[in-house]
């Protein structure tokens, strides 16, 4: 292939501020549902649901990102083969 896309990588003060933000969320969401006026079954149950909320949402962020790669992975056969075919085909070949 004639040209490789640049993989893009995060910088580290996006990172940091990724994991800041997760963890405020998260501790601002315990502190929440630990200071609720409810009985503590309640309380427990949307523990449970925070986390199960939390995990599904880094569930579905794999599996986009697991399919955008495949697909630039398919992508990229697809053009190695295309510039292959181009490369071998000669139009002044007698048939």
């Amino acid at each position: 292939m004639s040209d490789t896309p640049v993989k893009q990588q995060s910088t580290a003060a996006f990172y940091g501020q990724a994991v800041a933000s997760f963890a405020v969320a998260m501790a601002a969401t315990g502190i929440g549902i630990y200071q609720l006026n409810a009985n503590a079954w309640v309380r427990g149950f949307l523990a449970i649901a925070v986390l199960y909320l939390v995990t599904s949402a880094f569930t579905l962020a794999k599996v986009i990102r697991d399919r955008q790669e495949a697909g630039q992975i398919v992508s990229r056969v697809d053009q190695a083969r295309l510039e292959k075919l181009l490369a071998d085909h000669d139009p002044f070949e007698k048939i």
